[in-house]
């Protein structure tokens, strides 16, 4: 099955450096860099009292990260484009920057192509 491209969700329970926007930052260009992504732009968002979010826009689509301290948890999306990209290597370094407890991990296939071209399916 073909799609445009691969969205992994990524639950982190547990983890360390949730309140750190040095260590997301890091976190997001490490990713970006390790899944063999284009960066375009990069953000990262302290809350008060506590949490942060950052964003990393891609060429091949975007890498977020989501914290909740309160609750040692981090909401991440790997969402990647194209055949080059390989959003599995994100996992070893969230693992290495946050020391998450427990991992869930879901993935969806974007934007399913068939074999009929596009043309033929409108009629």
């Amino acid at each position: 099955m073909k799609s445009v491209g691969r969205h992994l969700i990524l639950e982190l329970w547990g983890c360390q450096n949730l309140n750190s926007t040095e260590i997301v930052e890091r976190a997001l260009r490490d990713v970006v860099q390790a899944c063999d992504l284009t960066l375009i732009g990069l953000h990262v968002y302290p809350f008060i009292p506590i949490g942060v979010t950052g964003v990393a826009v891609v060429a091949e689509s975007h890498v977020m990260i989501h914290t909740w301290p309160e609750h040692g948890y981090a909401a991440v999306d790997v969402f990647t484009c194209g055949e080059r990209a390989n959003p599995e290597e994100a996992l070893p370094l969230l693992r290495e920057h946050f020391s998450p407890e427990r991992v869930q991990i879901m993935e969806i296939s974007r934007g399913i192509i068939s074999a009929a071209p596009v043309a033929a399916q409108a009629r």
